[in-house]
């Protein structure tokens, strides 16, 4: 018999926590956002920090983010920190579970046995339905949350009383706001009194914005150094960090601004909204931002955990096929009950709002045998396209074969004027706009 023995984990680990497929050592906690897990590669790790940056200021996906990672904490009766202006308020708005949660949702299975199934070719039945994002986690690890749904005052206040709910105001007083190290000292005092035992989530909201009075470049590093020791120090905390839209550029403190950020975070990852830009929602409008990824967590191994499990990145494909590693051009989009993170495809060639018409059957046909082209007075109005109509080349050519020959009958002095002339094909009108703009629309 062999003396040979499976290491398992000796104990189960706290609420709404897994161990690492890679790492046994490593314990991940839940997002809040399933496909957000999915990136950082099973979730976040404790011991780590996770900066989301949110460049559009006409939007606040960073602190959408932070309010799913703490209703996923206040769900799984983690330690909640949240260092904001009005803690409170912050709390009120984070989403949560709806009440019909249990009620099952009809699958396809209930589908078919209702006679529901939409009837499609028979090779196409046992493939997968096309998927762009990762929507369910397993064992429960990530809460279904929805967006139209907020926490109940009663879950806030017991949170409060069983001192699981950990506010950390920033209070101002005649322009004076407190330093970066009486910050970092209040947020040590939570984790050292907070037993080893207890997972205790770090919200830092906002960091850079006039709540925190003027830091300056070398303030808001020395923080993030600060943070960054703390969690290393204590393991079982974990901390989710949003910016100041003028700090999520290059263009606030230079370039490498963006990379000095990932040095002193374990995963940044940047979420660039098209409210600045509206000519990207009329390109992508099944989107409302761009995702890239500065760096991931791989607290106890050389390669981050995501590129191996990661199924929205998509390089554990790209290595199985052998067809290079590859990765997924990633996007977000916010829905009536959810944030969802995914792969973004081109849509089809041209365009979905290419104009594609057949010419009239009532065209009316010009009559001057060569080729005609009517372009407007481009200088007559600024603004305004011209109009080009032009006729087909081999339509021209048959005209012109045509003059000629009445021609020639004409000075035949024989009866050739009741011959039947040959009959002419009618080509297609080309009408086409031309702008100032180089594009081309044919219809």
């Amino acid at each position: 018999m062999s003396s040979f023995k499976r290491r398992t984990p000796s104990k189960q680990g706290p609420q709404g926590t897994r161990s690492c497929s890679i790492s046994p050592s490593t314990v991940l906690t839940s997002s809040g956002i399933p496909s957000l897990d999915d990136l950082l590669g099973g979730g976040v790790p404790l011991s780590c920090s996770l900066a989301i940056l949110a460049p559009d200021s006409h939007s606040a996906y960073g602190e959408l983010v932070q309010k799913y990672f703490v209703a996923q904490g206040i769900a799984n009766n983690h330690k909640v920190c949240i260092v904001h202006q009005s803690v409170l308020s912050f709390a009120k708005e984070c989403m949560w579970i709806p009440p019909n949660r249990h009620i099952p949702i009809p699958d396809e299975d209930d589908a078919i046995q209702n006679g529901d199934k939409i009837k499609i070719a028979w090779r196409y039945e046992q493939m997968k339905k096309f998927e762009t994002t990762v929507t369910k986690s397993a064992d429960h690890f990530c809460d279904a949350f929805d967006l139209t749904c907020r926490i109940p005052m009663s879950v806030i206040d017991e949170a409060i009383n069983a001192k699981r709910f950990v506010p950390l105001n920033l209070t101002t007083s005649d322009d004076l706001a407190p330093s970066v190290d009486e910050h970092l000292r209040r947020i040590q005092h939570v984790l050292a009194t907070s037993p080893p035992s207890e997972v205790v989530r770090l919200c830092v909201a906002n960091l850079g914005s006039p709540d925190w009075g003027r830091l300056s470049a070398s303030d808001s590093l020395r923080f993030l150094r600060g943070l960054h020791r703390l969690l290393r120090r204590y393991p079982h905390a974990c901390a989710c960090i949003s910016f100041a839209p003028h700090f999520c550029t290059d263009h606030w403190a230079g370039t490498g601004w963006i990379q000095k950020i990932g040095w002193l975070t374990d995963a940044t990852i940047s979420m660039s909204g098209f409210g600045a830009n509206p000519a990207l929602t009329t390109l992508f409008p099944s989107h409302h931002g761009l995702v890239q990824i500065q760096k991931l967590p791989a607290p106890h191994s050389i390669i981050p955990t995501s590129d191996k499990y990661s199924t929205l990145r998509g390089l554990s494909s790209s290595a199985a096929a052998n067809i290079g590693a590859g990765e997924n051009n990633l996007a977000f989009k916010c829905t009536r009950k959810r944030l969802i993170f995914e792969t973004m495809h081109l849509d089809v060639e041209g365009g979905v709002t290419e104009r594609r018409t057949t010419p009239s059957s009532t065209t009316i046909s010009l009559d001057v045998g060569l080729v005609h082209t009517h372009v407007t007075d481009k200088t007559s109005a600024a603004g305004l396209a011209s109009v080009a109509v032009e006729l087909e080349e081999p339509f021209a050519n048959a005209k012109r074969y045509s003059l000629e020959g009445h021609v020639s009958s004409q000075n035949s002095e024989s009866g050739a004027a009741g011959m039947n002339s040959e009959k002419v094909k009618k080509g297609k009108k080309k009408v086409a706009f031309h702008s100032d703009k180089p594009d081309l629309y044919d219809f």
